[in-house]
């Protein structure tokens, strides 16, 4: 039985807070292997990168979710009780509620909802002479994904909203105010995301039907139970948090388009262009560095021992620049996504495997539909003038964005 190269430092926390999006890889690279064990939190841990690894990764026979998040990451990002973090049977009849919502109907409502709230902010920007494109993209998905969803949203309370779902996204893995920023966040979301789920059961508020709020708040089990008020408040938020969370992806095409001026004109009024743009946006640019799970039982791959209940780490960021799964991963080639077949174990940006059944992100379609109208409405419906300013993507933050949030100015419709 073959050694899993281990990592000498007693603990790799810091070392991993510090390294970011590249701790998993250049210690795989360090050790000419796409596996190595370290510890993190003090606790043994596994690291994993490429589509082998990705493969054995949501293998459900050989590793469970149950426990993998480390409580810091529960207390801001996901939740306790979520989708996130079940198996079997729990796993599957929560994953069809999700997917319930989620068809493709609904996901291009979505996005011309986005679209529509665009549209309806241009007259600001054009006043505004200065526009931080982060904070004004983010802002705008609350927007939409609460109307999409039947959440309501109160006079002056889309600032709110907006700020504890950004305050979730940015904390996972922070220390100090941004992580506290996170609970905080987390605390008064769930408060919140909790009393309209007791409103709609209550008979006070009535969203339509099979939009989120409706669904997640009359949902009930195998049992035929109702969710816990805080498990329905966290999966709500597993709808909306996300959604403001494409906020990113959004910047970071703005990004592409700036540094690849080319793609421009390329992807106009293109659709297969468009397409491609938007995968290559998603596999390049950082979003969320790893993913975990727990070994269900003993079992050897690949002449390694994996030990019942040792945590697991997925490095997505690496297995999306792996160079044996995508070639020139450094160079942004949205070309290589012309005839991909869509292999579910080699971009995996959101997490990999299947999506009705498996730990896939249910909201990967939606992030697909909002980017592409984003880029459309970045190419075709205004221009703008892209001012000096940091646009470096530090690896080392959790999660990423150029330092700016991509601030653009003179915006003025085409035509």
């Amino acid at each position: 039985m073959a050694t899993i190269p281990t990592d000498r430092s007693p603990d790799s926390t810091l070392a991993f807070l510090r390294a970011g999006y590249q701790f998993v890889r250049h210690r795989c690279d360090r050790y000419g292997t796409d596996i190595f064990q370290t510890r993190l939190l003090l606790e043994p841990t596994i690291c994993l990168r490429g589509r082998a690894a990705v493969e054995l990764f949501y293998d459900t026979d050989r590793f469970v979710r149950e426990g993998a998040m480390p409580a810091r990451g529960q207390r801001t990002l996901t939740g306790r009780g979520g989708v996130q973090g079940l198996d079997g049977d729990a796993h599957h009849d929560r994953k069809a509620m999700f997917m319930s919502f989620m068809t493709p109907t609904a996901v291009r409502r979505l996005g011309q909802l986005f679209a529509d709230e665009w549209q309806a902010r241009l007259p600001v920007w054009e006043l505004a002479g200065t526009v931080t494109l982060h904070t004004e993209v983010a802002s705008m998905l609350t927007r939409a994904v609460c109307a999409w969803a039947g959440v309501p949203l109160g006079d002056g309370e889309l600032d709110r909203r907006t700020a504890d779902l950004r305050a979730m996204i940015d904390s996972a893995a922070a220390l100090g105010p941004r992580h506290w920023r996170g609970r905080l966040g987390r605390l008064r979301g769930e408060h919140w995301a909790g009393g309209l789920v007791e409103r709609v059961r209550g008979g006070a508020l009535s969203p339509p039907d099979s939009t989120a709020l409706r669904v997640i708040a009359e949902h009930r089990d195998g049992a035929g139970h109702r969710l816990p008020r805080r498990v329905a408040a966290v999966e709500l938020l597993n709808v909306l948090r996300p959604t403001v969370a494409v906020a990113r992806f959004v910047v970071f095409a703005a990004l592409a388009l700036h540094d690849h001026p080319a793609w421009r004109q390329r992807v106009r009024h293109d659709e297969e262009a468009a397409g491609q743009f938007v995968q290559e946006v998603r596999r390049y640019y950082p979003f969320f560095p790893v993913t975990a799970a727990r070994v269900r039982r003993d079992f050897d791959w690949q002449g390694y021992h994996f030990p019942q209940g040792r945590r697991v780490l997925l490095d997505l960021y690496g297995t999306d620049h792996h160079p044996e799964v995508w070639p020139e991963p450094e160079r942004f080639r949205p070309e290589r996504f012309a005839g991909w077949p869509g292999d579910p174990f080699t971009l995996i940006p959101q997490g990999g495997g299947g999506h009705l059944t498996g730990h896939r992100c249910a909201g990967e379609w939606i992030t697909i539909e909002l980017m592409k109208r984003a880029v459309a409405l970045l190419t075709e419906v205004i221009r703008y003038d892209v001012p000096p300013q940091d646009l470096a993507v530090d690896l080392s933050r959790m999660p990423a964005l150029p330092g700016s949030g991509f601030v653009v100015t003179a915006v003025r419709r085409v035509g």
